[in-house]
Order: C-alpha cells, then structure tokens, then sequence
C-alpha cells in the first residue's frame, strides 16, 4: 500500500496548477510551428507572442526583453557563458576587452559548475564572497567591481534569492555597481519569481534568469530577460528565433502554461506569502522542541523555504528516513543529478562540513498547508533518531 505523500519540495519543483493546466489543455490542439509561414504557424505565432505578452507584464519586462529558453539552466549558462563570449575581446567600445566573470560562492550548480568550462576557454573568474548569514555585502560587491577590476569585468552574477537557504540578496547593490563599472548584471531569479517581490525594470538588471516549473508551471519552459541594448552570445546555434540569441522550435503550449502559471504566482504573491510566514512559525516552533537543530535563517529570506541542519546525522539518512514516511524533502539543490555533495552554498557561509553535512531544506508552494507541517513534526523525531543512532551518535537537550 502507498504512503500517503506529504510534499515539502516546492524549491525543486513545484506540481502543476490547475490553472496552467487548464490553460494548457485548452490549447492542447494546436497545430504548427511559430516559426512557419503558413495560416497554422502564424496561429501558433499568435498563441507564443501572447504568451509573452503576460509573461513579461507579469515580470515587469518588455515583450521584447523576454527570451523564451528550456528552463533555468540553460537560462543562467546563456546569460554568463553568452554575456563573457560577447564581450571577452576587444571591439568598439570594449578597446581593451573584458576577460573577467564575477559570481558569488552561492551560485546553482547551473552557474557553480560552469567555472570549468569558463576557465578552459580563457575567462578569469572571481568569486564574491558572503557573510556567515549567507547573504552578500554590498560594500564588499562594489569593492570588487571599482577599479581596473570591474573595468576587466563582462558580467557580473548574484542569485536573487539562494535554492537552498532562501537568503534574498542585494541584486539592485549589484546593478548599480555593475552600472558604474559598465559590466553586465545578471541575477537567477529562479527562486524568487513568485516568491517573493519581483521587478525586472525596477531592478536595473541587464539580465535574469527565471522558469516556469517553480510556480507551477509546465518543466521545460523558462526565460532570459535581456535588457534592450544588451545581447549575449549564443551558446546553442540554428535558426535564432529568440532574436539571434536562443536558437531552437519554440514550444505554444508551454508558454499559455508559463503565462497562466506565472501571473496566477504574482497576483498572490501577498497572500501565498503570508501563508507561508505561519507555516514557516509553526515548522520553526516545533523543531524548537527537538535537540541539537538548528536552522539557518537569513537576516532576510524567502518565506516559502526553511534549511535546517539536524547535528550529528548524515542529511541523506534522514531524508531518506522522512521518504519512508511519506515526507518529502531535499538535501540542497535537487539539480545534482542524484550525486550527495556537500553542500558549497553552505559551506561558503561558513559552516563547517559536519553541519552543511546534516542539513536538509523544506519548502513551501501555493496548496502547503498546516496539515503538511504538522505530518512533518510527527514524524521527524523518530525518523531524527533513528539517523542519528545510524551514525552512531547520541544528543542531548543542548542548544
């Protein structure tokens, strides 16, 4: 018999909602490819150009501005691998060329992993580094752009809210120092659309990188939002139907799905919002109760997201432990394709490998509700104690 589900992963992904779903449904026979000439693909044009049209409304960008991608990978690999072979060497008005890429320590394993391949073609990568709370200093942001520094620098990236701690950074610290340094700024927005306030125009980005399977949108829709006047090079090459920039068949019925998803997100935003703060007192005020947990809490964070390091088990036991139980939850980012790493954002602020080693990460979508963290609080003693004795390790009341 199946355990009855409890799912506390809206970070990872988040279920379709019915309204994407109907909207999707509805659409479901459309025939035609929107880069075909004929009545068929001009009616698929259509459906797409509207779509972006609510997208972007929704984000606060310009249809124009709005590039349809696969998701947030490739959204966050275009935006800095694409925005540094832009502008690498030396052409008019880059006399000199910019080799320099700046990303802070906490970046997805989309940007964190694509240092490698920068470094193999030439790029000097800097990181930016974060306080013990996870979050940026915008004096120490700055810092690194003055000078000859930020003059070398093609683009510079700092994630709008972090996947595994929810710490909202300092992304308009980051656009104005980009600004004075005439660098790119670009932000994975991934974790914040819909979480949190969001504001493209209003942010000063030149870039930000969002997806529509974090707000209940169909997976394997995304976009790039690329200010107007900037352009970063393809990373994948073909017909160039996302102005020259993304290369590939753009895909209707995922974007009507994108579209109903994401404006359904921001139109309730507040009151998902202040949901989410209760569940997020009623997690924090019965872990309070068990020994030896700490959570992580940003001076500034996500509501819908809570990182919790339970001492003296391994992460993976217990949430392996919670699995049987019918909870689920994460260990970080999800997108590490089933490999247990230790997590770097955690480790960058600091903690040490014992801690980052035992933390696991619960997040909350627009159904999560008290029933959800309750079953959770049920069954986490047992599940805890059983992960620590796996480990061989006894805890006392200490705090």
């Amino acid at each position: 018999m199946d355990v009855p589900r409890t799912y506390l992963d809206h970070a990872a992904t988040s279920p379709l909602t019915a309204t994407a779903a109907a909207a999707m449904w509805a659409r479901s026979g459309l025939v035609g490819n929107a880069s075909s000439l004929h009545a068929s693909g001009r009616a698929a044009r259509r459906v797409l150009e509207e779509a972006r049209e609510e997208v972007a409304a929704a984000l606060g960008a310009h249809p124009t501005e709005l590039v349809f991608t696969s998701g947030g990978t490739e959204g966050d690999n275009l935006a800095v691998h694409g925005s540094w072979i832009a502008r690498r060497a030396a052409g008019p008005g880059e006399p000199h060329g910019r080799p320099r890429v700046l990303l802070s320590s906490i970046e997805h394993h989309a940007l964190h992993d694509l240092v490698p391949a920068l470094v193999r073609d030439g790029a000097v990568v800097d990181r930016l580094p974060v306080r013990p709370d996870g979050i940026a200093d915008p004096a120490v942001l700055a810092g690194a752009l003055a000078g000859a520094a930020g003059r070398e620098t093609a683009v510079a990236s700092l994630m709008w809210v972090n996947n595994e701690t929810g710490a909202v950074q300092p992304v308009q610290a980051l656009a104005e120092a980009c600004r004075s340094a005439g660098a790119w700024s670009h932000s994975d927005a991934v974790q914040a659309v819909g979480h949190v306030p969001f504001d493209f125009a209003a942010s000063g980005l030149d870039l930000a990188t969002v997806t529509a399977h974090k707000v209940g949108g169909p997976v394997g829709i995304g976009a790039l939002l690329v200010r107007r006047g900037v352009s970063p090079a393809p990373i994948v090459f073909g017909g160039g139907q996302e102005r020259g920039i993304r290369s590939g068949t753009l895909a209707p019925v995922l974007a009507v799905g994108f579209a109903a998803a994401v404006v359904e997100a921001v139109a309730r935003l507040e009151e998902h919002a202040a949901r989410w703060r209760r569940l997020r007192t009623r997690l924090l005020d019965g872990l309070a109760g068990l020994p030896d947990v700490r959570p992580h809490l940003p001076e500034t964070a996500s509501p819908s997201l809570v990182n919790v390091a339970f001492l003296g088990c391994e992460a993976d036991d217990l949430l392996l432990l919670l699995d049987a139980a019918g909870v689920d939850a994460s260990v970080g980012s999800a997108c590490t394709a089933g490999v247990s790493r230790t997590s770097h954002v955690l480790l960058a602020a600091g903690l040490a490998e014992d801690e980052a080693r035992s933390t696991l990460r619960f997040s909350f979508g627009a159904e999560t509700g008290e029933a959800d963290v309750d079953t959770l609080l049920r069954v986490l003693p047992e599940a805890l104690e059983r992960a620590r004795r796996a480990r061989g390790a006894t805890f006392g009341s200490r705090r």
